[in-house]
């Protein structure tokens, strides 16, 4: 540790100690997570009582719906776990990706509807996005879904299947099952994604890698995946991916 004292005009002013930044860091992170996560554990423990309740009567209200529903997305594919696994997935994930951001796509392309402009963060600019540095962008994100996403999604189904995920729809998990899941997926999610994300903006990574990302200083709605293939793979997909090949549940 390294205490160096800052002068101003001449007299002492301030110390300054150098080498124990990075670890107040970490735990100042770490105290914030554990404030969040407690948080988030005890309202879900006062409300489970009624919100749950409400929810897991939906749920089994609805009978065999869900099974059903499932069963059909499972006959689509022939009952083929690898191909569910791989295309099921990539294909929900450009349904869901590109409905939005056609939307999008509007505003920014064309500025309609202009009742719409209003809400935007950065008003000033990007009014209307430039045609060229948005076609760049957008065969980059396209090259990250495929090129990217389908091999990687081709292992992550084999790694899958191997730890013995379920995927049949008469194996459906509990209610309360899915939602102690989602919550450990979203708290894998946001950890990977916030110390990759960190780890890129090191001096040795952010200029080779992650600097494409902020090319983007007033950013639309594709350029959430508007990154460099190594950085779309380690810090965009594997912590979307880990939890689910952690907990090897169901594929549903």
């Amino acid at each position: 540790m390294t205490t160096i004292e800052v002068t101003r005009n001449g007299s002492p002013s301030k110390k300054l100690v150098i080498g124990t930044v990075r670890p107040r860091q970490f735990l100042d992170s770490l105290k914030k997570t554990i404030f969040v996560v407690g948080s988030a554990l005890v309202i879900f423990a006062a409300a489970r009582n009624s919100v749950t309740w409400h929810l897991q009567r939906f749920w089994g209200a609805s009978g065999n719906f869900w099974e059903k529903r499932w069963q059909d997305i499972y006959d689509s594919f022939d009952g083929n776990h690898h191909n569910l696994g791989v295309w099921g997935t990539n294909l929900l994930a450009l349904v869901v990706f590109w409905f939005f951001n056609l939307f999008f796509f509007v505003i920014d392309l064309f500025g309609k509807p202009e009742c719409l402009l209003k809400y935007k963060i950065q008003q000033d600019r990007n009014v209307p996005v430039d045609r060229e540095k948005f076609k760049a962008a957008l065969k980059q994100v396209l090259f990250n879904q495929t090129v990217v996403n389908v091999p990687l999604s081709y292992v992550w189904a084999h790694l899958l299947i191997w730890r013995g995920m379920k995927f049949d729809a008469s194996d459906l998990p509990a209610f309360h099952w899915v939602l102690f899941e989602l919550t450990i997926f979203i708290l894998v999610e946001e950890f990977m994604f916030y110390y990759s994300h960190r780890l890129f903006h090191s001096p040795q990574l952010y200029k080779r890698f992650h600097k494409k990302h902020h090319e983007w200083t007033a950013p639309i709605g594709i350029i959430s995946i508007y990154a460099h293939p190594l950085e779309h793979l380690i810090s965009n997909m594997l912590p979307i991916l880990m939890g689910p090949l952690i907990f090897g549940e169901h594929m549903f």
